[in-house]
């Protein structure tokens, strides 16, 4: 494992990398947006366990669909439900939603991108994750 590392955290959002709480043996990567793709590259991610935690909108379900078409074993981050209703009078509007069917999400995750997508819940709907209160971020981070 490289330098002991054995968690990562890959933030779409530069506020999000800079605010991530501290992890022992983990280390937070700067994804920005879909630039994330010079990681797949790094085959030591293989042992690692990795969080992806985007925008609960389209696009960011998008990026981790993609990031999973390199390392399977990721698994998103405060990209739910609960998430999404606990951070309603933050609720945004995405412009430009993707529209294409996802294949790597878990059912959960699919279940929320289809209604984003669907416009079921409030048509462009999205919640950026430089939104989320640092309270609620550092409980989920501490119940991995």
């Amino acid at each position: 494992m490289t330098i002991g590392i054995r968690r990562v955290f890959i933030t779409e959002n530069e506020i999000n990398f800079l605010a991530l709480p501290n992890v022992l043996a983990a280390m937070a990567v700067f994804g920005s947006g879909y630039g994330w793709e010079a990681l797949a590259r790094s085959r030591w991610l293989d042992r690692c366990v990795i969080h992806y935690w985007g925008d609960i909108d389209t696009h960011g379900f998008a990026i981790l669909d993609q990031l999973r078409s390199h390392f399977p074993h990721v698994s998103s981050l405060l990209m739910d439900r609960a998430t999404l209703e606990a951070h309603t009078a933050f609720w945004g509007r995405e412009d430009k939603p993707q529209r294409n069917d996802l294949y790597r999400l878990t059912p959960e995750e699919s279940d929320l991108y289809d209604a984003l997508r669907d416009n079921r819940i409030r048509e462009g709907l999205r919640l950026e994750q430089e939104h989320l209160g640092f309270g609620w971020v550092r409980e989920r981070i501490d119940q991995l």
